[in-house]
């Protein structure tokens, strides 16, 4: 247990676990009062945008987002906290996520090169696992990974943003890019088919409109 402890963050477990996207009680008539995000500090339970506001102003803020149903969290945010290394990341409306749990999945497809080391999910990349909560059963299951950020790899990953030496902070993203992530569809993972290609720029055309030669007197 003192191993886990050392290599996954105690916050994780209880934020894989949180239901997100409730109402929230104190704020319900608001514009913004679904429960989607989580405090690292507190490590408690969800709550909205109006509650970090006047309750969590100065603690490391995690914001969860939805696709197609599922909860997903940005790279840019989660990474500055946590080593997802070994995790499948997905580009959703153009923003870099990965999950937070499994999805089920009925059957893997034929000639399917990686998958998940834990519930056999197909991937993309040739990663360990489909999301964050299946690489801590990983861990719970072969110690042979890690989430917590040493001091070494935390300050390398601070100078490669150009952020100081200062401890990051989690920003909150706009509503409108919200938005966009909570209604993308799991078709957003994949490249959609590109346009057909233009006309050659040789193609014949009519040169003008044609006379008829004058008849003879």
């Amino acid at each position: 247990m003192e191993t886990e402890n050392m290599l996954v963050p105690p916050w994780l477990e209880p934020l894989i676990t949180t239901a997100f996207f409730s109402v929230c009680r104190t704020h319900g008539d608001a514009a913004r009062s679904e429960c989607n995000m989580y405090c690292l500090d507190c490590n408690d339970q969800s709550f909205c945008f109006y509650c970090r506001s006047s309750k969590h102003k100065d603690h490391q803020v995690i914001q969860i987002r939805r696709s197609s149903y599922h909860d997903v969290v940005r790279v840019s945010e989660i990474q500055k906290v946590l080593d997802i290394s070994g995790v499948q990341t997905y580009v959703i409306n153009s923003a870099r996520v990965l999950f937070l749990n499994e999805r089920p999945q009925p059957k893997t497809g034929k000639g399917v090169s990686h998958i998940c080391e834990i519930c056999g999910r197909s991937l993309l990349d040739p990663f360990r696992f489909c999301s964050l909560g299946c690489k801590l059963m990983g861990i719970k299951t072969n110690g042979n990974a890690r989430f917590t950020l040493d001091a070494k790899n935390e300050e390398e990953l601070i100078e490669r943003r150009g952020e100081g030496t200062s401890r990051p902070r989690v920003m909150i993203s706009s509503s409108r890019e919200e938005e966009e992530l909570r209604e993308g569809t799991q078709q957003d993972i994949y490249p959609s088919t590109p346009p057909p290609p233009p006309p050659p720029s040789n193609a014949r055309r009519r040169k003008g409109i044609p006379h008829r030669a004058p008849f003879g007197s």
